[in-house]
């Protein structure tokens, strides 16, 4: 069969132009029988609406932005954010949804972009990520009443949607699991403090090692995610002339490679001067040498879920604000100095 119209349809199914018109745009204003009826016609015909024209009759763009207000080149340098944008595309393009990136290289960035990324012209909604504490998106997507989706834990508590992994039970698996191999003298490189993300999982970290008898010794240092962050926060970790931590939990996988490199540079090795274990999972196990160990957590995972909860949150099938959160796990390999590929 030829291309139909809305007419055709219309005529083969009994009912108008404009009824089938509301079926094809989702309006709630048609009887379930009519819509049935309607809804089968468009099946055996296949019928296909125009994008554009579906657009304008229903106030849609079809496109939803994802915010990473952070240095653009972090976007190429973090594998996080590469499986994120794999999970939010996989769900956006089986919804047929197009998806814009908005990037800040520097704050100027951010102010002059904010304005485009909250104009309902040109989003129907908006995943912001890796957001620091404060972040003034937040407060002017509310204030124009933009849908959006948080990943991450939100910093102050306000009523809106987010979907985050359990930074802070993960964090304390790893405390737990160093104690139980018998070290004591465990540090600390945490992620930075201006994140949700880096405070629940140094205070993670910090409760599982209360909860197992144990503490950092004042072992503890902090980075900002990158590699070279973690090499200068081990150093620092190393530096003490009385004694030294003879394991470290490392807030994310790119700054425990920047460790290991540390050790190896200060003649030592892991894990048998040093041990270490990372929070991530998401290098090949064949990045490092040793292996890390690491609590693993499900970021294209993250990322799909919050790219299907904000078209709920658009079509009006969500209203109540939803806290999505995703359990994490501990992959042992070898830099903890307990073994291979293990999981708890």
């Amino acid at each position: 069969m030829g291309r139909v119209n809305l007419e055709e349809i219309g005529r083969m199914a009994g009912v108008s132009r404009s009824t089938v018109s509301r079926v094809v745009n989702g309006s709630p204003n048609v009887s379930p029988d009519v819509r049935a009826r309607v809804e089968a016609v468009i099946a055996e015909t296949g019928y296909q609406p125009h994008a554009a024209a579906r657009s304008l009759a229903s106030n849609r763009t079809g496109v939803f932005g994802l915010v990473i207000p952070s240095a653009a080149e972090a976007l190429f340098d973090d594998p996080y954010f590469g499986r994120l944008i794999l999970g939010i595309t996989s769900a956006t393009n089986s919804m047929g949804t197009t998806l814009a990136l908005f990037l800040f290289d520097q704050e100027s960035d951010e102010n002059s972009i904010i304005p485009r990324v909250v104009n309902p012209g040109l989003v129907d909604g908006v995943i912001v990520t890796a957001t620091q504490m404060g972040d003034p998106l937040i407060d002017h997507l509310q204030r124009v009443e933009m849908p959006f989706v948080v990943v991450g834990r939100p910093d102050n508590g306000r009523s809106m949607f987010s979907v985050d992994a359990d930074n802070r039970g993960g964090a304390r698996l790893a405390a737990r699991h160093l104690v139980g191999l018998g070290y004591r003298r465990i540090g600390l490189i945490s992620p930075p403090s201006n994140t949700t993300a880096g405070l629940d999982r140094r205070n993670g970290f910090l409760e599982g090692l209360a909860d197992s008898g144990a503490s950092s010794g004042g072992f503890i240092s902090e980075g900002n995610w990158t590699e070279e962050s973690g090499r200068l926060a081990m150093e620092t970790l190393l530096a003490s002339t009385t004694s030294r931590p003879d394991a470290v939990f490392v807030g994310s996988d790119r700054m425990a490679v920047g460790a290991l490199r540390a050790i190896r540079e200060a003649g030592l090795s892991c894990p048998s001067d040093v041990a270490v274990v990372s929070f991530d999972g998401i290098l090949p196990p064949d990045r490092t040498m040793p292996r890390l160990t690491s609590v693993t957590q499900p970021v294209a995972e993250v990322g799909e879920r919050a790219a299907r909860l904000l078209a709920s949150i658009v079509d009006g099938t969500v209203t109540t604000p939803e806290h999505v959160v995703f359990s994490t796990h501990l992959v042992i390999r070898e830099s903890c100095g307990a073994g291979d590929a293990q999981e708890s």
